[in-house]
């Protein structure tokens, strides 16, 4: 083997493994960074999350009137648009419409568990007030496994 492919080897190889570890830590600090700008904005998103939520109109049916926010959540990572997401435990209560099909059931009035779902793109959290029914926080993720990769972080 000529030295020169040598040197270049064990040039290249190096640099290669410093630009990846560089790489992979400016994305982990803007994971980190982007976790804790959801703690600061949490309440607004909560807010919008409601808004949203409410005008979908799901289930149908029913008449979203409160949400009782949690303090878990659970962060992943979108694995085909590759955005942070977040899931928050919610207990949603609800009204039949009325003179709604859902107007004579009984559990309209029992609230439900969900996971509130958000996502991080361009330096901004949103939402599109889109909640996973039955569901906790880590549970979501195990269970979209395939579509979503948990991220560890116990820095909130």
């Amino acid at each position: 083997m000529m030295p020169w492919l040598l040197i270049a080897g064990a040039v290249l190889v190096p640099s290669s493994i410093l630009v990846g570890l560089l790489f992979w830590g400016q994305k982990r600090n803007e994971t980190l960074r982007a976790m804790r700008l959801f703690k600061l904005r949490r309440e607004l998103l909560e807010a919008k999350f409601l808004d949203l939520a409410m005008a979908r109109g799901i289930p149908r049916g029913l008449n979203w009137t409160a949400c009782d926010w949690k303090p878990e959540v659970s962060f992943a990572r979108d694995l085909e648009a590759g955005l942070l997401t977040a899931f928050v435990r919610v207990q949603i209560h609800f009204e039949a419409v009325p003179g709604g099909e859902m107007e004579d059931v009984e559990a309209v009035g029992h609230f439900r568990e969900a996971s509130a779902v958000f996502h991080y793109q361009n330096g901004i959290w949103g939402t599109g007030g889109k909640a996973l029914f039955n569901m906790a926080p880590a549970e979501a993720v195990v269970r979209l496994t395939g579509q979503y990769e948990p991220i560890q972080c116990h820095l909130l």
